[in-house]
């Protein structure tokens, strides 16, 4: 368990994260519409890179990287999270191809968003193990399962289960007509989807939201 005096960092922690992944894809919305000047969706959140948003993407992923790499709470949970933060980090520095379906795109760019397309996946189903294994744990002797945990339990599998289904939808949506995907931009949507459910989990588990009566102890568990 987490020792007493590390528990305000841990939460605040978990707030972080969670308030940086639900403000990610409005904020790069919102941005992208101010300096375009008219309102359009992204092709994906990660394609706020070729925008003027640029440095907010870069910036926040790289921010989610860090809260994770610096969470602590139980030694799986450690080593997940760094791990986490490493693939976050990852999506960050190595950007989505510009262009991916123009042939004038080199080698070398297309290869960098490969990496970037298995980092994103594989932070997003690691994020999905946290809702579904991690913050649904429960052990009576080391924290009371009260009722607010029960609810909390149930919000965790149900964000854990939207980004599986997220992740699953991304690659599928491909199958789509031309016309239809750059209408719908089906790829944004999952990934907002997803990272909405990610943010939802964390600001639950960073007790911002359904909060134990007593407000006392390690946090919610």
């Amino acid at each position: 368990m987490v020792p007493a005096q590390d528990v305000l960092t841990v939460r605040r922690l978990r707030l972080g994260t969670g308030v940086v992944g639900i403000a990610l894809p409005i904020v790069l919305t919102l941005g992208n519409a101010l300096f375009a000047g008219r309102l359009t969706l992204l092709e994906s959140i990660s394609g706020a890179y070729h925008t003027a948003m640029r440095d907010v993407f870069v910036g926040s992923m790289c921010a989610i990287g860090v809260f994770l790499v610096c969470y602590r709470y139980r030694p799986l949970d450690d080593v997940l999270s760094s791990v986490g933060g490493a693939l976050a980090v990852t999506v960050a520095l190595f950007p989505t191809a510009a262009g991916a379906r123009d042939d004038a795109v080199g080698a070398t760019d297309v290869l960098v968003g490969r990496v970037h397309q298995v980092c994103a996946a594989a932070l997003f189903l690691l994020l999905a193990g946290f809702c579904l294994f991690l913050f649904t744990r429960t052990d009576p002797a080391v924290v009371p399962v009260t009722p607010e945990k029960l609810v909390r339990n149930r919000v965790y599998r149900i964000c854990g289960v939207i980004i599986v289904a997220a992740v699953a939808l991304a690659p599928a949506s491909t199958l789509l007509p031309d016309g239809m995907r750059e209408a719908v931009k089906p790829i944004f949507w999952c990934e907002t989807v997803a990272v909405l459910a990610f943010g939802v989990a964390w600001l639950v588990k960073g007790e911002a939201i359904i909060r134990d009566g007593s407000g006392t102890g390690a946090g919610p568990a």
